[in-house]
């Protein structure tokens, strides 16, 4: 990792660590705010930590935009927690074959990039 992206990752740990100090949740109310600070340091700790051993270029930018996008997500809509997608069901494939390989292909490409990780450490 080169010394500029060693920065920036480390500022966007920050960034996060300093989102859940001042964080307050849309219903005001005071306990599920500290729920909510609570899972944005759980989540940005898990995540981190899982990610703090990748080498490879490519992988490291594809992670440093996910978080990008989760801040900027979580941050316009005032929800810490990753936002649901609705991908079409599998359809009518057999359960081994081309077509259901294909099937999982498209719905690996088809997922928002700030929802990556999130079944990896759910």
């Amino acid at each position: 990792m080169t010394p500029a992206t060693r920065q920036k990752v480390l500022g966007l740990y920050r960034k996060v660590l300093h989102i859940a100090k001042n964080w307050q949740s849309a219903s005001g109310q005071r306990e599920e705010t500290m729920r909510e600070k609570e899972y944005i340091r759980n989540e940005a700790r898990t995540l981190f930590r899982k990610n703090k051993n990748v080498t490879d270029p490519k992988l490291i930018k594809q992670c440093i935009e996910e978080c990008e996008a989760r801040i900027e997500i979580g941050l316009h809509y005032n929800i810490p927690y990753p936002r649901p997608i609705h991908l079409p069901p599998m359809g009518l494939a057999h359960k081994q074959g081309r077509t259901l390989r294909h099937q999982e292909k498209l719905r690996k490409i088809s997922k928002p990039i700030y929802l990556k990780s999130h079944d990896e450490i759910s």
